[in-house]
C-alpha cells in the first residue's frame, strides 16, 4: 500500500488477432486493476469498424454483464483502467477515447502526463478546437487529426513530435494496432506474443493472466505498428538528440505488481534489494520483528527481515475487498478507508518491539492513522522505515503529487514527521541506496520527487515555484 493517497497513472493493454480479443483485453485490465481504479473501457475492432463501451468504476463493474462485451466483436481490442492525474473523475474522460476523422476511426488509451497539454490545448482553443473532456489524451488525438500527413502512422508520428512528458500509449484503427512510448521511457509498455497474435500491455503481469509470453520492452522512443503478421518499428521525433531514459523509479517502489517485470527486471527482486539496503542503513537494535503494511511494502518488509536476521511476521491483516486508498478521490473517505481496511493482529504485535516497513510517506495522514491501529494492539515500540527517500517535490509526469504543500517532507524535518507519525524511531533510504539497487544505471531512473531534478521540464511557472522552496532532503533517521 502507498501511504498518503498518491493517486498513481493508468494501466493500458492491447491484444492484436485473438478470436476474442476484448474478452482477453477484460483479463488484462483485471490484471492491473491495481493502476487505475475510477474507470475502465474498451474498444475493439473487426477489419470495419471500432466499437466501445466504457465506464466508471472497476473492470468487473464496468463489464459486469457478459451482454457488455458481445457487441465488442473482432480480433483487435485495446483497453484502459484510469486513476486521473489530469481532468476531473468524469465519463467524459474516461478512456479509451475514440474519434472519427479524414483517416478514419482512431481509438487510444494513454498512461502517462504530458508537461506542455496546456500551452498546446489553449493554441487548439484559439485557433477553433473544441474539447470534449480534460484529458491530455483528447490533445494528442487533436493533434493526430490536424496532421497534414498521408498515413496513420506518419500522423501519429508527426502529432508525437509536438508532445513533451510521459506517455505509453496504444492505438486502434480498424484493422491495425499501434503502441508508443516517450522517449525518456518515463512509463513501462511491454511487447507480449499470443498465440499468432501479440500483446502490449503496462506490465508483464497481465500477460501471465492472458497466457502471453514476453517478448520485449517497448524502447524509449519507439512506436510499434501490428498490422497482418508484421511488426514495424519506427522512431519517435525527440526535443533534443538521443535523451537518456528517465524511468520512473516508483514503478519499483510501488506501482507495479512484485510478479510483474518492467525496465528489465522483476518488481519482487528490486523490492527485496530496497528493503535489504534500508536494514543496513536503518537496522532496528533489540526489535523483536519486521511487519510490512499490506501489500506492496511487504516485498520491501521481507528484504528487511533477510538482511537484519529478524523474524518477518504478518502484523496487519487487510481486508482485500476494500480498495486501494489512494484512489479515493475525498479525504474523509480515504481515512474512512484505512479504518475498514486494516485490523491489527494483537496476538502478534503485544508488548513488541516491531520494524514497520512502508514504501513511501507522502502527506503523512495514511501512515498516522495506520499505526494508531497498530497502537491498539499495544506494541512496546514502533520504528518506522521507509523503502523510499523523503518526496519533496511534485511529480508532473503522472502521479497525483501535484503540490508541494501536500508532501509533509517537503515542510517538515525527519523529527517533526516522527513526532507526527507517533512512532519511537523514522528512517528513509537513502537516494544513493535507492539508486544503488536498480538493474539500470543510476541516471536512467527519474527521481525528481526525492530531489527536485526534472529530466523532462516542467511547467516555467511550477518550476519556479519548487526552485524558491527546494529544502535538503540529508539525514533521514529521526529517534525519539
Amino acid at each position: 500500500m502507498m501511504s498518503d493517497s498518491i493517486r498513481e497513472q493508468c494501466g493500458i493493454f492491447g491484444i492484436y488477432n485473438h478470436p476474442r480479443a476484448s474478452e482477453l483485453v477484460y483479463l488484462g485490465l483485471r490484471a492491473l486493476q491495481h493502476r487505475g481504479q475510477e474507470s475502465a473501457g474498451i474498444a475493439a475492432a473487426d477489419g470495419q469498424r471500432i466499437r466501445i463501451h466504457k465506464g466508471m468504476g472497476l473492470v468487473n463493474h464496468v463489464f459486469r454483464h457478459a451482454e457488455v462485451l458481445e457487441p465488442l466483436a473482432g480480433p483487435i481490442a485495446i483497453g484502459h483502467n484510469r486513476y486521473s492525474t489530469t481532468g476531473s473523475s468524469t465519463i467524459a474522460n474516461a478512456q479509451p477515447i475514440l474519434i472519427d476523422f479524414k483517416a478514419g476511426q482512431l481509438a487510444a488509451a494513454h498512461n502517462g502526463n504530458l508537461v506542455n497539454a496546456d500551452v498546446l490545448r489553449l493554441e487548439m482553443e484559439q485557433n477553433g478546437s473544441i474539447f470534449s473532456s480534460t484529458t491530455d489524451t483528447e490533445v494528442i488525438m487533436h493533434l493526430i487529426a490536424r496532421s497534414k500527413r498521408d498515413t496513420m502512422e506518419a500522423m501519429v508520428l508527426d502529432a508525437l513530435s509536438y508532445v513533451k512528458g510521459a506517455y505509453s500509449l496504444l492505438f486502434l484503427t480498424r484493422d491495425t494496432m499501434y503502441a508508443a512510448r516517450d522517449p525518456r521511457g518515463v512509463r513501462p509498455l511491454i511487447l507480449g506474443k499470443l498465440d499468432d497474435g501479440h500483446v502490449v500491455s503496462s506490465e508483464t503481469c497481465a500477460f501471465d493472466l492472458t497466457g502471453a509470453t514476453l517478448v520485449r520492452e517497448i524502447e524509449p522512443g519507439e512506436m510499434v505498428r501490428i498490422h497482418g503478421n508484421d511488426v514495424a518499428t519506427y522512431s519517435i521525433p525527440a526535443f533534443g538528440r538521443h535523451p537518456t531514459p528517465a524511468h520512473c523509479v516508483f514503478e519499483f517502489i510501488y506501482f507495479s505488481r512484485p510478479d510483474s517485470f518492467v525496465f528489465g527486471k522483476n518488481v519482487d527482486r528490486v523490492r527485496r534489494k530496497l528493503g535489504r539496503q534500508l536494514a543496513k542503513e536503518y537496522p532496528a537494535a533489540g526489535a523483536d520483528l519486521v511487519m510490512g503494511v499490506p501489500d506492496s511494502a511487504t516485498t520491501a518488509a521481507l528484504g528487511y527481515s533477510e538482511e537484519s536476521g529478524l523474524r518477518f511476521d504478518i502484523g496487519l491483516i487487510r481486508n482485500h475487498y476494500v480498495g486501494r486508498t489512494f484512489i479515493q478521490p475525498a479525504q474523509s473517505y480515504r481515512d474512512l478507508g484505512v479504518r475498514i481496511k486494516f485490523n491489527p493482529v494483537k496476538g502478534v504485535l503485544k508488548d513488541k518491539k516491531i520494524v514497520l516497513v512502508d514504501d513511501s510517506i507522502v502527506r503523512g495522514t495514511t501512515m498516522k492513522k495506520i499505526v494508531g491501529l497498530i497502537r491498539t494492539a499495544e506494541p512496546r515500540e514502533i520504528h518506522l522505515r521507509i523503502s523510499s527517500p523523503p518526496i519533496i517535490c511534485p511529480c508532473f509526469y503522472g502521479i497525483d503529487m501535484p503540490t508541494r504543500e501536500e508532501l509533509i517532507a517537503s515542510e517538515q524535518s525527519v523529527e517533526a514527521i516522527r513526532r507526527f507519525m507517533n512512532v519511537d524511531s523514522l528512517g528513509y533510504l537513502s537516494i544513493d541506496g535507492m539508486l544503488d539497487v536498480m538493474p539500470q544505471p543510476r541516471e536512467h531512473f527519474c527521481r525528481a520527487c526525492f530531489d527536485g531534478k526534472y529530466p523532462i521540464t516542467p511547467p516555467a511557472s511550477a518550476k519556479n515555484a519548487i526552485a524558491e522552496k527546494l529544502v535538503d532532503n540529508e539525514g533521514y533517521l529521526a529517534r525519539g
